[in-house]
């Protein structure tokens, strides 16, 4: 598609996701054993045909920007064109505090918006886990003769959201802003097609009137003064990562062969940065159990529902269930975890037994020692 720009918004730390994300962005988030949330963004534009992408960063991106590169990876590393980084441009308003919304975001790039080529720019959010069929998406918006198209969600979001209300000719007209559980409409995944000329049209407005919202501000004026919205609804699975528990939830989820199918459709690859490992080492007695396991480990002890990033070792006697084990980690012998998340480059001696539960699951801080 070379009348297509991308935006990809990673500057939200995401504050539900507490210590998880105190040297993160939530897009830069570990996920099913080798991957970054964010791969799902940029996988699925790649596959649409999509290679001048821009990502909106402000602060604690030094883990998106190792994990990113030059883009090579979605083939996006370009002389002229390709992925770039778009922190906040030198402008000493948007570097205190956190943007207040999207609109604010994009203000803080301004520039860049304006220089983008293309016609058209698709915006989606970093921490969303969804394979999108963006490709099908922009024939629809295309043949639909929309300035705008909202990706919704056939499912119910298990944070506040919104809801676009659709008409007969698949159009919406008005909105149900901050909605909890279902209700009437269709629930938004906040991914948009829009034309470059409506979105600076939206910035220029919420400049003037000191707004920073994209959808209470931007989208309920043009929709109050007479806009309509096409609405492309995705139907596999998607969820935004938004708090600890859903991370959690979601890291579970995925040991789903159904919902892996859907995740990683085998015509809709997706990419991330390549680290080549050796194959993962296991032990006479070691046991692994509907997990998933990365290169590059040492496993001698029992992993049950668990997923376990590369360069980890699980010493002989420990027991995992439910647990999700970043890069680097060190589980001691005789090791008991059940329902815990430990980030990177944690060491647990032996004999230790921690127990969360999965609505409410310890998490390990990055570099932890116990």
């Amino acid at each position: 598609m070379v009348d297509f720009h991308g935006i990809i918004y990673a500057y939200g730390g995401t504050p539900n996701l507490d210590q998880l994300v105190r040297t993160r962005t939530a897009a830069s988030m570990p996920f099913c054993g080798r991957y970054r949330l964010i791969d799902f963004a940029l996988s699925s534009m790649m596959n649409a045909g999509i290679h001048n992408v821009g990502v909106i960063m402000q602060r604690d991106y030094q883990s998106l920007l190792d994990h990113l590169g030059s883009g090579k990876d979605w083939d996006m590393g370009r002389k002229i064109g390709g992925l770039k980084m778009l922190p906040p441009f030198g402008l000493p308003e948007y570097h205190t505090g956190n943007y207040n919304g999207t609109i604010e975001a994009l203000n803080a790039v301004r520039t860049y918006v304006e220089s983008i080529r293309e016609k058209n720019i698709v915006m989606m959010h970093g921490n969303l886990a969804a394979n999108l069929d963006l490709e099908d998406i922009l024939r629809r918006h295309i043949k639909s003769g929309a300035e705008i198209t909202a990706i919704c969600t056939d499912s119910t979001p298990e944070y506040k959201h919104h809801r676009y209300i659709v008409d007969a000719d698949g159009f919406a007209r008005k909105m149900a802003f901050n909605q909890h559980g279902a209700g009437e409409g269709i629930a938004s995944l906040e991914a948009y097609v829009i034309s470059k000329e409506l979105l600076l049209g939206f910035m220029d407005y919420c400049f003037t009137e000191n707004k920073y919202h994209f959808h209470r501000d931007a989208i309920a004026n043009y929709l109050e003064n007479g806009g309509k919205v096409n609405v492309c609804v995705h139907s596999g699975y998607a969820k935004r990562i938004m708090s600890t528990e859903s991370y959690f939830r979601s890291s579970m989820e995925a040991l789903s062969p159904d919902v892996r199918s859907e995740l990683f459709p085998v015509d809709r690859p997706v990419r991330t940065k390549s680290e080549e490992d050796v194959s993962t080492y296991y032990g006479e007695n070691a046991v692994s159990k509907c997990s998933l396991v990365a290169d590059g480990c040492i496993v001698e002890g029992e992993l049950k529902g668990s997923v376990v990033f590369s360069d980890v070792r699980i010493g002989k006697g420990a027991k995992l269930t439910n647990c999700i084990v970043m890069r680097g980690c060190r589980i001691g012998e005789g090791v008991e975890l059940t329902n815990c998340i430990v980030d990177k480059n944690c060491s647990i001696g032996a004999y230790q037994t921690l127990m969360g539960s999965p609505a409410l699951p310890i998490v390990i801080p990055k570099s932890s020692k116990i």
